[in-house]
Parts: structure tokens; sequence; C-alpha cells
């Protein structure tokens, strides 16, 4: 990373801040920063119960708490993106049975995350 000026962990802190805010169980928002060759990565977990709000619907929320932290890492140089840890057997779609459905088709997976790294 280049020019990290200030203080390093401001991403995380700022993710922290945020997510605080919006979800009904603060003190259960925890982070992790780790950094590699890709940059820095923000891992996020909240209370189960949390998960919806800081996903938003259709992920909303989640779109902006990455765009926002994009903003904060490019005041250092650096490419911060956020992942939203998810519990084992937490469904996305809870109310519905999601035996009857057959998987995606894999033409349809959203991939303009990975088209902004520009790999």
């Amino acid at each position: 990373m280049a020019d990290n000026a200030g203080n390093p962990e401001e991403d995380q802190q700022f993710i922290e801040y945020v997510v605080k805010s919006l979800v009904d169980q603060p003190d259960q928002v925890k982070t992790e920063r780790t950094i590699d060759e890709m940059g820095v990565l923000i891992t996020l977990s909240v209370a189960p119960e949390d998960l919806g709000q800081v996903i938003g619907r259709q992920g909303q929320t989640a779109k902006a708490l990455r765009t926002l932290l994009r903003v904060v890492g490019a005041k250092h140089h650096a490419r911060v993106n956020l992942k939203i840890y998810e519990p084992e057997g937490h469904r996305k779609n809870k109310g519905r049975d999601m035996r009857s459905e057959s998987p995606a088709p894999t033409e349809d997976v959203d991939t303009s995350t990975v088209d902004d790294l520009k790999i």
C-alpha cells in the first residue's frame, strides 16, 4: 500500500461506527482487517438477527457500505473491500422452501464487484 498517512485502520473504525449505528445489537459488531496483494479486506460480523439490516433490500445497504469504504480507502491510496460474514446455515430466503427451486443459472451472477478490480 502506498501512502498510509494518518491512521491506517481508519477504514475499519469507520465501518464499525456506521454499522453499529444501523444494527440493534451494536455490541455484537466485530471487524477483522487483513492486507494482501489485492488490498485491504475488512470482514464484518454482526448478530444473525442484524444481518438483514446490514445487507438491506436487494443488497443495497451492503453496496452502499462498500462504496463508502472505497472512498475512505482512496484517501489512503488503498483498495478496500468488505466481506460480510454469514453464519453457517443462515438462509437469505428464510421464508421460502428452497428444495423445490433449481439453482440459479451461472449467467445471472453479478460480477460487477470483480469487474471493478480490472483484473
